[in-house]
């Protein structure tokens, strides 16, 4: 009887804290979702082209996933502290880190837009990619780093946005951004090729960046940047911003140099392995949407509540957030399990394709629990400010465990040995995860105050 009362009084007390985590969530949840339709229609309206088509973007995707990564971690490195602010209620320093972040993202953004110009000729040759597929390759790569910039600027906004914790404007205006990116693919790709792809999806990135900064920026209440309200140069917010956001880079490019490396040991499977490769990795993308939707709204919670100094609340936030996205990515891996055939038909007409996407997909899809708790563990301890351990972490394990077995296992089963290679890679990364935020002691510590000068 006493137990039943207890667990009744803690569901009571969990019940607004888990109404709060899924309220925030389902519109980042609906930003993953137009994200990963965008993938699909590119990948459906270029798979039409043909297996080299899919292969020219897939051999260049896991380059693109490392530019992005970068940028990913220059808004990480703002973001929390915008939430952190907003929770200790001070939305003058709030609107003071957004004025920093603009300006710091769009210089980093620009300088990798530069390199990624600069080496998009040479880029699909040392991938190994076949010479049928390397003129498109480069081609594709050089819209896509051109469009660095626009991409920084939509990320560093969205962010900024979720962590004031408007989460309905970024989901509104990315489901825009793939419509658009389907208006612009239809006339492009047509007269353009797989070059129309990448200029489809940069023009309707470039559109959406524009509408979410000046909401950010000019609507937004708590953000946006008055101009009675002189900003003023704080070198503690670059410092923090490098500290937190330096870890999430360097995991970032570690993670995805070894994709790269995933990439250089598929290539010599041929076009077909590298398509069946890049399709299976974009269904798969359906089922991890929750989580990254999750982690956003962990990230904003747990950083209002350290922001507020209410360790105890982050840590309830942080474990809730963490159970939820491995229950949902858990139903969402089954689900893609019985569909994945559908879902390759839709993307290519080429049935050997179909079937290696659809058996290698199958293998990956077991791990799905873990690598949520993997994904949501991070935006808490994220927004806690914890990111130098968690990092390190995931490097240890992408380039230990996946490519350490990759290399052993392609060798004697061909694409299928990736796929094992990167399930066993992911269960060992959620439990890493997973016991790394039951240890953490960042949820005791607030942030520090930086006096408003």
């Amino acid at each position: 009887m006493k137990k039943t009362k207890k667990l009744k009084q803690n569901w009571l007390r969990l019940k607004p804290e888990i109404k709060e985590v899924w309220i925030l969530s389902l519109p980042a949840i609906l930003t993953q979702i137009t994200t990963i339709v965008m993938q699909y229609i590119d990948s459906a309206m270029v798979g039409a082209l043909g297996a080299n088509a899919s292969a020219t973007i897939g051999l260049v995707a896991s380059s693109t996933w490392l530019f992005n990564g970068v940028t990913y971690a220059v808004s990480s490195g703002f973001s929390v502290q915008v939430a952190h602010r907003i929770g200790a209620g001070e939305e003058a320093e709030a609107r003071n880190v957004v004025r920093h972040g603009l300006v710091a993202s769009l210089i980093v953004s620009g300088l990798l837009s530069l390199l990624g110009v600069s080496i998009s000729g040479q880029l699909p040759a040392w991938l190994g990619g076949e010479p049928g597929i390397r003129k498109d390759a480069t081609l594709y790569f050089f819209v896509f780093a051109l469009m660095l910039p626009f991409s920084q600027l939509n990320s560093l906004s969205s962010s900024f946005l979720q962590c004031s914790g408007d989460m309905v404007t970024p989901s509104i205006l990315n489901a825009v951004m793939c419509l658009l990116d389907v208006v612009f693919n239809a006339i492009l790709i047509p007269r353009f090729g797989v070059l129309g792809a990448g200029m489809g999806t940069a023009l309707a990135c470039a559109v959406i960046s524009l509408i979410m900064t000046w909401r950010c920026c000019i609507r937004n209440p708590q953000l946006r940047l008055l101009h009675a309200e002189k900003g003023h140069f704080d070198g503690e917010i670059l410092k923090k911003a490098f500290r937190i956001g330096t870890p999430v880079a360097v995991q970032e490019v570690a993670m995805n140099s070894a994709m790269v490396m995933a990439t250089r040991i598929i290539a010599p499977l041929g076009a077909t392995a590298i398509a069946a490769n890049s399709f299976a990795v974009t269904a798969e993308s359906f089922c991890y949407m929750p989580g990254y939707g999750i982690g956003s709204a962990a990230t904003t919670l747990v950083g209002k509540s350290v922001g507020a100094r209410k360790p105890e609340m982050a840590k309830r936030y942080g474990n809730i957030c963490t159970a939820m996205g491995a229950l949902f990515m858990g139903f969402t891996g089954l689900v893609m399990m019985f569909i994945c055939p559908v879902v390759f038909r839709i993307l290519t007409p080429d049935a050997t394709v179909r079937e290696l996407a659809t058996r290698v997909l199958r293998i990956e899809l077991l791990a799905e629990p873990l690598f949520g708790v993997s994904i949501v563990a991070a935006g808490a301890l994220r927004g806690a400010g914890d990111t130098f351990i968690p990092s390190l972490m995931n490097l240890g394990s992408i380039w230990i465990v996946r490519l350490g077995l990759a290399v052993v296992l392609v060798r004697f089963l061909g694409l299928p040995g990736m796929w094992i290679a990167m399930a066993v890679e992911l269960c060992v990364r959620g439990l890493l995860m997973l016991y790394r935020q039951r240890i953490s002691s960042y949820y005791a510590h607030s942030p520090k105050r930086t006096k408003t000068k």
